[in-house]
Order: C-alpha cells, then sequence, then structure tokens
C-alpha cells in the first residue's frame, strides 16, 4: 500500500466528529468488567456484547473505527455475518490489537516494556487479510519514586518504532500508544514533564526507523494529576496543559491523536477532550479511542440481559454522541442530565 493509502486510511480514523472505540480487552480485562453485572465471560457472551456495540443503529456517525481482540476479529454474529464485515458495511474500520502486553523489564525494577514483535510481520499479513486497516501497541510508563528512567521509556520507544515500520510494510496504519499512567499522587506538572519526556523518545525513534508520519496516529495519555494526588487540576488545567505539551512534542505530520481514557470516569474524558477542542484550532485532528470511557454506561444498561440489549444500545449511541459534540468543543457537563 502506498503512503497515500495510508494517509488517506488515517485521516479517516480522525475524520471531525468521530473517533474509536476500543473494544480490544484481553480476556482478564473483559472477565473484570462482566464481573461488575455478575456476568460469566465466555466466547458467547462475549461475542454477543461486542456485537451489541456494533450493531447500534447511527454508530457510523460518531465512531470512525475500532479496535478488536484476536478473538473478536475472527467472530461471526448471531445470524452468521462477520463482525468485521458488520463495521464495514456502516463505514467504520476494523482495527486490531498486535501487542502481547506489558512485561516486567530486567534490572529496572517497577517499570515495563511491550512485548510481541516476534511473529508479528506475518500476524499483520493474517489480520490485513481478516479486514485490519489499522493496529494497535500500547507501551506502558509509570510514574513513581526514581522512575520512569530514560532506558524504559528509550525501550518501549524502540518497540513502538519497530511495530510501526512492520504495520506500515504490511499497509496497516500503526496507533502508536505510549501511556503515562495516572496511578499515584504525582502532580499535573511532573505528569506533563514524564509526557513530554516520553513524546520525544518516541518520535525519535519513529524518525530514525523512517516511519512515515503521515501514515500514523497518536494514541497518548492526556496530562493529568495522579488518582492520589491531593490536589488534583480541573479540566481546563488538564486541557491547557495537554496542549502545550503537544504543541511542544508531537510534529503537524501526524494527522491526528486520538486519546485514551486512562481511567478516567465516563464524563471526565468527555470534558476534558472538549475543552482541548475549544482551546483551537490545532495543527492535528484531537479525537478519542476510548474503552471503558465509551462502554460502561452501556454494559451497566444492558446488564448481559436479552431483554436489555436495546438499552445497551442506547447508552452506547448517547455516549458516543457526547464524544462526537467534543470533538468540536461543544460539550457541556448540563448534557450528562439530559
Amino acid at each position: 500500500m502506498t503512503a497515500q493509502n495510508l494517509a488517506a486510511i488515517a485521516r479517516a480514523i480522525v475524520a471531525p466528529g468521530k473517533g474509536i472505540l476500543a473494544a480490544d480487552e484481553s480476556f482478564p480485562t473483559i472477565k473484570k468488567r462482566f464481573a461488575s453485572i455478575n456476568l460469566e465471560s465466555t466466547e458467547d457472551s462475549r461475542r454477543v456484547y461486542r456485537e451489541m456495540l456494533f450493531t447500534t443503529p447511527g454508530m457510523a456517525d460518531y465512531i470512525s473505527g475500532v479496535i478488536l481482540f484476536d478473538e473478536t476479529i475472527r467472530q461471526s454474529s448471531r445470524t452468521g455475518i462477520p463482525l468485521t464485515q458488520i463495521l464495514v458495511t456502516q463505514g467504520v474500520l476494523p482495527g486490531i490489537k498486535v501487542d502481547t502486553g506489558a512485561k516486567a523489564l530486567a534490572g529496572f525494577p517497577g517499570e515495563t516494556v511491550t512485548e510481541g514483535l516476534d511473529g508479528l510481520r506475518e500476524r499483520l499479513q493474517e489480520y490485513k487479510a481478516l479486514g485490519a486497516k489499522f493496529a494497535k501497541w500500547r507501551a506502558v510508563i509509570d510514574i513513581g519514586d526514581k522512575i520512569p528512567t530514560a532506558c524504559a521509556i528509550g525501550a518501549n520507544a524502540h518497540a513502538l518504532a519497530r511495530y510501526s515500520g512492520l504495520c506500515q510494510e504490511a499497509g496497516i496504519v500503526p496507533i502508536v500508544e505510549p501511556e503515562v499512567l495516572m496511578d499515584g499522587d504525582h502532580t499535573l506538572q511532573r505528569c506533563e514533564e514524564v509526557s513530554g519526556m516520553t513524546l520525544d523518545a518516541v518520535f525519535s525513534e519513529l524518525r530514525g526507523h523512517r516511519i512515515d508520519l503521515s501514515g500514523v496516529i497518536l494514541k497518548p495519555n492526556m496530562v493529568i494529576s495522579g488518582k492520589k494526588c491531593p490536589s488534583r487540576a480541573g479540566v481546563r488545567q488538564v486541557a491547557q496543559a495537554t496542549v502545550r505539551c503537544l504543541r511542544d512534542h508531537v510534529p503537524a505530520s501526524v494527522p491526528g491523536i486520538t486519546f485514551l481514557s486512562g481511567g478516567q470516569t465516563s464524563a471526565e474524558a468527555t470534558a476534558h477532550l472538549s475543552a482541548m477542542n475549544e482551546l483551537g484550532p490545532h495543527p492535528w485532528q484531537l479525537s478519542f479511542s476510548y474503552g471503558r470511557a465509551l462502554q460502561d454506561e452501556a454494559l451497566k444498561a444492558w446488564a448481559g440481559k436479552d431483554g436489555q440489549f436495546k438499552a445497551g444500545q442506547n447508552a452506547f449511541a448517547r455516549r458516543a454522541r457526547l464524544n462526537g459534540l467534543a470533538r468540536g468543543g461543544r460539550y457541556n457537563s448540563e448534557m450528562e442530565a439530559a
């Protein structure tokens, strides 16, 4: 696939008013989510849940792409239609999570490096045949006493670049996800400092590996206070710090930035995104790639019951619409009660 085609896919992912649904939960994560509604996690229950989300009427008005898990990209609906086909028919791009998780970084207590490069070239070819247009790789950077180290940041940045090169070789747009976690008691300023260091390392490696930035999507954390910080920053402070960090460290050639929600509530993630877009215009599209922040309300409304399938879809559609409004800075908290 040509660079122009990759860039066109990247632009479609960050089309105005739209964002990504991250539905790529691993087996342990989806099991934990289902436990919150007293539902057993089985292949069938996972399929029904994701089919509920993917067949939501009007989904494509606010959702441009869906990140799938390996199991999900191979599944079909109860009527035998591949889930990827259901998405494509609506004009939604299928994507795929390809990393195999963050593992302890030897010699660096408390730090991790994401694995999954072995055999990735072959897996990407298979995923492309299954319909994937883009992929995702998540690196995890924690803030704590004497961490992160430059070595941990560098190891994760290098892996993200190698993954990106293999994706573009396969004609798949890489979503580059360096997540600085919001666990801990760090301040907004400390998060901004670590986020900036991480982004510098990532883009240095991407350039070094000859990655075409016009065919890349960045999926970073927002610059936000740690959950245990005694004085947490407000919505406008988060928006200002995040935009400032991005302007200082992200090249304008990147077509779009799709934020992760990273432990925020649904309303917080939407409010922060809207506040950032109010500060525009920006050199890149500021969008969303939310998992829990898009799904929580739908999961609770559905509750694993056939008779509440439609209620789950309505809750998902509402949350997607609010984030679509946030893409243009048109969301306000009063909409939560509507």
